[in-house]
């Protein structure tokens, strides 16, 4: 059985983050070890006065722990985290534990702007670790922050523009970039991906539903890298990742009180049966 070990924050309530990537993950047959950034009571999307713990010093101390213990993993799988700092020790983390395959969802922006709390020095922070990885898949607002462009709404670039911005954004050194949330005519929104070493492009495009739920990032990021772990080419793998999503929006449209995530539990045997189960 792969091991992978994902690091972001545990929001207790709301189904992102870490709680989507442990019950994905696992259900794919692939274990899943978790890093927790910070404990918060709910996500930030929609509430208020919610808790949070900082668990920042922990990082490093759980990293000499587990290489003590001579722990080793099959993949590393980071998405939101919470300061530059945190980014950093995930370096230092690869260099200590030496994953062997290096997953980067660089969750801090979208729709053309940062996450509230996030100044500009975590571009940078992110872009160091995406430049480490194996397979970074940041959204069109991370793509163009990361490599200081202006940020373009769906409908006013083409596939050259997004496939501009995949090389360059190899040339940093990521094996194999893919953009998520590609939108070029409206109808269809997709990810592009490409791979530095073949200077091949690959593509899937699929349904633009006209409704956005918080968390199906992390949705899709889980079961890309679970799909990964399972040996689907990328290819396919993208397809499971977005289809995966897409069933769990649908599953979750007839429910007007359930506003804070998508109903994926109900979506797992639909997902199984993707990888041939």
């Amino acid at each position: 059985m792969k091991k992978v070990v994902t690091i972001q924050d545990i929001s207790c309530f709301g189904k992102c983050s870490a709680t989507v990537a442990l019950p994905v993950i696992s259900a794919m047959g692939v274990e899943c070890a978790v890093i927790p950034t910070a404990v918060l009571s709910t996500h930030t999307g929609g509430f208020t006065g919610y808790t949070f713990r900082d668990l920042t010093d922990d990082i490093p101390a759980v990293t000499a722990h587990w290489k003590k213990e001579g722990l080793r993993f099959d993949g590393l799988y980071t998405g939101y985290l919470g300061s530059p700092e945190q980014a950093a020790m995930i370096g230092r983390f690869i260099d200590e534990i030496r994953p062997s395959y290096i997953f980067i969802d660089p969750a801090m922006a979208d729709n053309g702007r940062l996450y509230a709390g996030f100044g500009p020095e975590i571009v940078g922070a992110m872009k160091s670790l995406c430049d480490r990885a194996d397979l970074i898949v940041p959204n069109l607002t991370e793509a163009t922050l990361m490599l200081g462009e202006e940020y373009r709404a769906p409908g006013t670039y083409d596939k050259a523009y997004i496939h501009d911005l995949l090389r360059r954004l190899a040339e940093g050194g990521a094996k194999t970039a893919a953009i998520t949330g590609v939108n070029v005519n409206g109808a269809q929104q997709g990810i592009v991906a490409y791979h530095r070493d073949t200077g091949e492009f690959e593509e899937y495009f699929h349904e633009n539903l006209p409704v956005s739920y918080h968390g199906t990032g992390d949705l899709f990021a889980a079961t890309l890298i679970g799909a990964i772990m399972r040996e689907k080419p990328l290819a396919e793998a993208l397809r499971i990742a977005a289809t995966n999503v897409l069933n769990a929006i649908r599953a979750t449209m007839d429910d007007p009180d359930y506003r804070y995530s998508v109903k994926f539990e109900l979506c797992v045997p639909e997902l199984l049966a993707m990888l041939g189960e």
